[in-house]
């Protein structure tokens, strides 16, 4: 059964004031998501395993541990999930990026794939889905079909900011897939963005509208 991790550290939590305060640039803006996504990659790859080997330091021969070489996809749901990509690989540079798009159909409201580009040994890889907000959920759901329908076994999405709705569709629809946020805010509004949430994540991003 998939977990829900709601982080508490400071570091986090303090970047996020900044992160949801509409005064805060793009430029700011950007750079708080790219920290906090590194903050939380930290604790995402914390089951990583390790494998022993030898080597020399200064003083002596001794045994150390590396990474075994699990290989990472990191997955952004465009595109807004394009801002928390850098700040991941930079802990994790050997990591592939895969790409899916999504938007949303106006009569079904429902999201419809229009893109999808995997690294090519998806059977082989822990993935790791990313977008800044979990909303209604459907956004992620259909980010985890698409990758399961293409043989991923292994996936965890991560995000900034999450509805209780939106947390409880995708451990519904997908029991297997832990989940990491930042923070669990209150509520979706009738519009379906959250409260009180940080406004729409890839206008601020790009300095759209």
């Amino acid at each position: 059964m998939g977990k829900v991790y709601v982080f508490d550290h400071p570091l986090i939590q303090h970047k996020l004031t900044y992160i949801r305060d509409k005064s805060t640039g793009t430029k700011e803006f950007r750079e708080l998501v790219d920290e906090v996504a590194s903050l939380m990659a930290f604790e995402i790859t914390r089951d990583l395993p390790l494998k022993e080997v030898e080597i020399e330091t200064p003083v002596i021969k001794a045994t150390s541990k590396v990474l075994s070489g699990k290989k990472i996809g990191i997955i952004p749901i465009l595109r807004a999930g394009l801002g928390m990509v850098d700040g991941i690989l930079k802990l994790i540079p050997a990591a592939k990026v895969g790409h899916i798009g999504l938007y949303r159909d106006p009569q079904t409201l429902q999201p419809v794939e229009y893109y999808v580009k995997l690294p090519s040994d998806v059977e082989e890889r822990d993935f790791i889905v990313v977008d800044p907000m979990l909303a209604t959920g459907g956004s992620a759901v259909e980010a985890i079909n698409s990758l399961k329908k293409r043989g991923a076994k292994n996936i965890k999405f991560m995000c900034l900011i999450a509805a209780p709705e939106g947390v409880e569709v995708v451990k519904k629809e997908h029991p297997d897939v832990d989940i990491y946020i930042a923070a669990l805010d209150e509520q979706l509004n009738d519009h379906g963005y959250i409260v009180p949430g940080l406004g729409d994540a890839g206008d601020r991003l790009f300095g759209t509208k």
